[in-house]
């Protein structure tokens, strides 16, 4: 029954004991505990802040990254344009070239086949007069064979020519 019901002297002293060891850790091991206490609280308030600034620092690159994504592919959009837009322009320049090209060569085939049409219409010409006149000279010379037959072609000539 003693231990539920103290003696005077146990509750003094054991009073006594409980102030020593109080003022005791008062004195060296409350301060220490509660500067680690605070120091801990520090550090973690500034792990917190800075984790804070890190993930609004993420947030900030995370915008800007999106932002500069956006313009590299509008900047991608508009040279695949520019190169459709070039692609394009050059094609139809080729082609223009080529049908330009395409006209002169069929102008001087019709220039070159006229030339030769002409060339060859003079050498027919020539072959035709040189022909004729191979007949008319067979003809004349069988004409002239009989002298009563130039004598009458040379009065007939003389009667037309008037002086």
């Amino acid at each position: 029954m003693e231990l539920v019901t103290p003696d005077l002297g146990l509750v003094v002293w054991t009073t006594i004991s409980f102030a020593i060891l109080l003022f005791l850790l008062g004195k060296f091991a409350w301060k220490p505990i509660l500067g680690a206490l605070n120091e801990r609280e520090r550090f973690i308030e500034d792990s917190l802040s800075k984790a804070e600034a890190a993930k609004d620092e993420m947030a900030r690159l995370t915008n800007e990254n999106e932002s500069l994504l956006k313009l590299a592919r509008a900047e991608r959009d508009q040279i695949l344009t520019e190169g459709r837009k070039v692609k394009e322009q050059m094609i139809a320049d080729a082609k223009e070239l080529a049908h330009k090209e395409g006209a002169r060569m069929i102008e001087l085939a019709r220039v070159e086949i006229n030339n030769q049409k002409s060339i060859a219409m003079a050498d027919v010409k020539n072959q035709v007069a040189t022909l004729s006149l191979q007949i008319a000279e067979k003809v004349l010379r069988k004409q002239f064979e009989d002298h009563q037959k130039q004598d009458e072609l040379v009065s007939q000539l003389l009667k037309e020519v008037k002086l």
